[in-house]
């Protein structure tokens, strides 16, 4: 089941507009796809209850996922995809937890020199995770609300390439995407005369997207209970530190519950097994 997280630590970059266009596509597409919302805001959850409000013949469900830290959540049988909607200010653990799960990590990214500046720290850090650093966690940046009157995508473009980080896309600032999420939709649902230009810059993105979603669904894993009841508790780890050990496989299976759901979304050790 293929997960794409949304990543930005700056607010205001477009990464509640970017998720759920994305899961809007997959939807249109006929593909099941879960809409994960990790920020404290929910904003991808009020636009979702928007949507479910309307008749939307073209587009299968979205299921909606808000974090609820007292439960643990698995995906519902049938959904093929994940997009996850991350909190701004996202760094250290919590940003390793997400590379841990997530198969595509895009990065949406304003062109100013404050947002260019988070964004390149953002992607030191992810750099520094194994998972990352070796491919098997793919990272993109998208540029997002350019003034097309501007050299915006130009500049965001060179910044990308200075950092060797793959510049997939240009989605420019129209009212468009105003106007559609407020009614719980997305330039995907509109008649194709209505968004053609916007969506011209969304078929770079899609294309990028498309191969690297092509991949089997993983085996759930089970950690022993007995070990469970063993295992020291969840340390901080060492992002730049080799792969995880067997051992350290078992803590994480203690801490999140499963090793294949979503485990930021999932709650540490219950006070039950911590106090064990």
């Amino acid at each position: 089941m293929p997960v794409i997280a949304i990543v930005n630590r700056k607010g205001g970059s477009g990464k509640s507009t970017l998720a759920t266009h994305l899961a809007a596509h997959f939807a249109n597409a006929g593909l099941p796809v879960m809409l994960g919302d990790v920020d404290r805001q929910q904003s991808t959850q009020t636009w979702l209850r928007l949507r479910g409000a309307r008749q939307l013949p073209r587009s299968v469900p979205i299921v909606g996922w808000a974090v609820d830290p007292r439960r643990v959540l698995r995906p519902p049988p049938g959904v093929r995809h994940v997009i996850l909607d991350t909190p701004g200010g996202l760094r250290g653990f919590d940003l390793a937890r997400v590379a841990a799960f997530a198969d595509v990590i895009l990065m949406p990214v304003c062109n100013s020199v404050f947002d260019r500046e988070s964004a390149a720290e953002c992607h030191a850090e992810l750099m520094a995770l194994p998972r990352v650093a070796s491919g098997r966690c793919k990272l993109a940046a998208i540029g997002m609300r350019i003034d097309a009157r501007t050299k915006a995508a130009v500049v965001l473009e060179a910044w990308a390439r200075a950092l060797k980080l793959p510049f997939i896309g240009v989605l420019r600032e129209t009212q468009g995407y105003v106007r559609s999420i407020e009614q719980g939709l997305t330039l995907f649902d509109l008649p194709a005369a209505q968004a053609e230009a916007d969506m011209n810059e969304w078929r770079p993105i899609v294309e990028w997207l498309e191969p690297m979603l092509r991949i089997v669904h993983r085996p759930v894993v089970r950690a022993n209970p007995a070990v469970i009841r063993q295992a020291p508790q969840l340390s901080r780890c060492d992002e730049g530190s080799a792969p995880a050990p067997r051992s350290a496989l078992v803590r994480l299976a203690a801490a999140f519950g499963w090793l294949t759901s979503p485990r930021f979304l999932q709650p540490a050790l219950s006070e039950k097994g911590r106090n064990r």
